[in-house]
């Protein structure tokens, strides 16, 4: 796949070194200049070049010549015919400056058209395999606002990577066995004590789940065929019914929501395979015959310590700076012979990279669990397995729910805690997808549901959608009333294109692989939508300045192909978030 933008900056590279090269044959220059390391750039200020080589200001030393001479040597033995420039000239101290010229142009649409709904793939990852486990949460109850950020932010990236050449699984981690699970049974079976006794004579635990949806659970168990509650049992005797029942009712429910959301994985996976086939157990004596553990208080520990120590110096730190870090270790086996959700996370990693292969594993996790991160890696560490480095975690802010200016937190509908199914319930998936997507997992992102559901240029995903809906009505109106047709690129002549609008529009649409890349090297896919509503605007820039009813044939197919290849590329992006590209609106 090719990147204009790139193509366009060796290719000065190029130019500028052959220049060098016939000026030293010819004795304007001399030798020494063939080991410069020069770079291109491209110029905060285009209006005096779109490329500028630093080549001259990098050579002065090697060749004993002030910048601007070499600049202008380099100048005069210039030779662009053939190439994407169409002039060049120095600038400040000695900058040699490339301006862009038709064939760059016609070369970008040709491109866009010949590798179509694959414009902007890469190939970074080569190949390799990439799992990126996303929102994993815990079947107790409805998914939240961060559950809904997370599975727009875990599933456009896993679209990013693959789009930038790296072979992607997406997973969810259901944590069906430990405290949670045991927390969650002993609720459902509260309820059913209260149901079938009356609320006040059956104390609910403080450390219950109180949602209504368990209370809907324990009615839903009580009113299965065959069951007599309680029958005179014992508390502990209908625990892993009740658990096994709310599962089998929640996992599909979170499912099913996250099918409405777009997304689907490849594997469910469950925690409660790791503690029944062993491989917890396993894990921790692997750790324990590398030396990493150590017995207390009848409990199994993991020198934690001095594992992030070591993480810490190989990552640059001293031995003194690291003994000064307020560092704990962690327990993996209880007294009680359970082990810890820590070991049964280390297990779970180890099975990503060490059983099935991956080179890479990407977990989106909320910011509150950033304690945890270091821990885990160092964890893989001890393990052989270089967890600081193939276990990367995107650490993402919370979600502000806004409506009327004032935070919301309660569904006017249901009056419960917004989940969300709630969510979809009231705004589009384009819309969610597109907003929760909006801004990169570092930062607060406050959702205005007001905004959301707006027609206007404010709302950035009608923004965005508009401006693909205009370009296929544009492209409908001139088939039918002129019978014109949008051409093949080959056919169309770029040099008809110097209005500036048009001119800033084919470079937008050439940034598109670059940010790409860039969204796929940062693990921030909000890059995508920020270069959608850039090129959004530099389309109705360019509709409202150029026109295309009633101009010459040879404008009209050019500005006809430039408006189709945008519609093209706006689709592209659109696709990778998950969200549609509309024809009409």
């Amino acid at each position: 796949m090719i990147n204009m933008i790139q193509a366009a900056k060796d290719q000065a590279a190029a130019l500028a070194r052959a220049a060098y090269e016939r000026a030293s044959v010819a004795g304007g220059l001399p030798s020494g200049g063939e080991a410069v390391k020069a770079s291109v750039e491209i110029p905060k200020d285009t209006a005096h070049g779109d490329y500028a080589s630093t080549f001259a200001m990098a050579g002065a030393k090697a060749l004993h010549m002030a910048p601007r001479a070499i600049a202008q040597a380099i100048l005069d033995n210039l030779e662009l015919e053939g190439s994407y420039f169409q002039n060049a000239e120095i600038a400040g101290p000695g900058f040699l400056n490339f301006t862009l010229g038709p064939r760059w142009y016609g070369e970008v649409l040709r491109t866009i058209e010949r590798e179509g709904m694959d414009y902007g793939s890469g190939n970074e990852g080569a190949g390799r395999k990439v799992m990126v486990e996303f929102v994993s949460a815990n079947p107790t109850g409805p998914m939240h606002m961060g559950n809904a950020r997370g599975g727009v932010l875990g599933d456009t990236l896993a679209n990013v990577l693959s789009r930038d050449g790296w072979s992607v699984w997406k997973e969810f981690y259901v944590n069906d066995a430990g405290n949670q699970i045991n927390k969650f049974a002993r609720s459902i079976y509260a309820r059913c004590m209260q149901l079938t006794l009356g609320e006040d004579n059956y104390p609910f635990p403080e450390d219950g789940y109180h949602g209504d949806d368990i209370r809907e659970l324990a009615q839903g168990f009580l009113a299965q065929d065959g069951i007599a509650f309680p029958d005179g049992g014992a508390e502990a005797d209908w625990l892993d019914k009740m658990a096994k029942f709310g599962l089998e009712r929640n996992i599909p429910r979170m499912e099913s929501d996250l099918k409405k959301y777009g997304i689907a994985y490849d594997q469910w996976f469950l925690e409660s395979s790791l503690h029944e086939s062993g491989y917890v157990a396993e894990t921790v004596a692997l750790l324990t015959e590398k030396g990493w553990t150590y017995e207390k208080d009848g409990a199994l520990w993991l020198n934690t310590t001095e594992l992030l120590k070591k993480k810490y110096m190989a990552d640059g730190r001293t031995r003194e700076q690291a003994d000064k870090l307020d560092l704990k270790d962690d327990v993996l086996r209880r007294a009680n012979g359970f082990y810890t959700y820590f070991a049964a996370d280390i297990a779970y990693h180890r099975n990503k990279l060490d059983v099935r292969g991956f080179d890479l594993v990407i977990n989106i996790w909320g910011a509150d669990h950033h304690g945890h991160v270091a821990r885990l890696q160092a964890a893989l560490d001890g393990l052989g397995l270089d967890g600081s480095h193939r276990l990367v975690i995107v650490l993402m802010q919370l979600v502000n729910l806004l409506q009327d200016g004032k935070p919301v937190r309660m569904s006017k509908r249901t009056g419960k805690a917004i989940a969300l199914h709630d969510l979809l319930d009231e705004i589009s998936v384009d819309a969610a997808r597109y907003y929760f997507n909006n801004r990169a997992a570092t930062s607060p992102l406050d959702f205005d549901l007001d905004l959301a559901v707006r027609q206007d240029s404010e709302n950035p995903v009608y923004y965005v959608q508009y401006a693909h809906a205009r370009i296929c009505s544009l492209i409908a109106r001139l088939t039918e009333e002129d019978g014109a047709r949008v051409p093949s690129a080959d056919t169309v002549d770029a040099a008809v294109l110097a209005a500036p609008e048009e001119l800033a529009l084919v470079k937008s649409l050439a940034q598109y692989p670059e940010e790409l890349h860039l969204a796929a090297r940062d693990y921030d896919p909000s890059r995508i939508n920020r270069y959608l509503t850039a090129l959004a605007g530099d389309f109705h820039r360019f509709y409202n300045a150029c026109r295309l009813k009633g101009e010459e044939e040879a404008v009209l197919a050019a500005r006809l192909k430039l408006a189709d290849t945008v519609r093209s590329v706006l689709a592209n992006g659109l696709g990778l978030l998950g969200v549609t590209a509309p024809e009409k609106m």
